[in-house]
């Protein structure tokens, strides 16, 4: 991936920070027949330096049967995108559109797993990440045995050691603070919430005021 120094992300813990909160990663996999990608959402863990991803595919997508643990993939994690105009920007002389986006780049040689024990460890810290917030979080416990077993024969889960990262957040920082909160205010007055996110991460994560 192309990443200008004013838009290259080092910090780990922004990273994973990041892989976490957009967990619905793109997986990306070579194959004797061309690229295999696969959109699931995945469990990031971090324990010191070592960072692993944990997910599960259906039985039925053949992708899981590349994840032989020597075949290197690609996990894309993105997060809010828009739109910039020119007209944004405070500062004077010419300028043009572009989009700001942020996006991780997260390479490993994941493992398939098929037992029961790790299959269920993943849909369990998937599924309380996504209910705990909620006043009555769905729960697992109110399947029956039978029914829940057999689900979790429909899956695949997956195991993949993070080796390196490239993490880009553009949010305008080659260009003035004015300019950047110009086009954060920009954003605003949009009245989307997609633009709302972008507009909020440029002053999170990219100087705009």
């Amino acid at each position: 991936m192309y990443v200008p120094p004013a838009f290259r992300v080092d910090d780990p813990n922004v990273v994973a920070a990041f892989m976490r909160q957009f967990e619905f990663a793109a997986v990306v996999t070579n194959s004797p027949s061309g690229l295999v990608a696969s959109h699931v959402p995945v469990v990031v863990r971090v324990n010191g330096a070592d960072m692993r991803v944990v997910g599960h595919l259906a039985r039925a997508n053949h992708h899981w049967k590349l994840m032989d643990g020597h075949a290197e993939s690609m996990l894309i994690f993105s997060g809010p995108h828009a739109y910039i105009s020119p007209s944004w920007y405070a500062g004077a002389g010419p300028a043009v559109p572009t989009w700001n986006y942020s996006v991780v780049h997260a390479y490993g040689r994941p493992t398939f797993r098929d037992d029961a024990a790790f299959l269920r460890d993943v849909v369990e810290a998937l599924t309380t990440h996504n209910e705990s917030h909620r006043a009555e979080p769905w729960t697992t416990s109110g399947l029956p045995v039978d029914a829940y077993e057999k689900m979790l024969r429909g899956i695949v889960g997956f195991e993949m050691a993070i080796e390196r990262c490239e993490a880009k957040f553009k949010l305008g920082q080659n260009r003035s603070i004015p300019d950047r909160t110009g086009a954060a205010a920009g954003l605003d007055r949009e009245g989307s919430s997609v633009s709302a996110a972008v507009a909020d991460f440029m002053r999170r994560h990219g100087g705009a005021g």
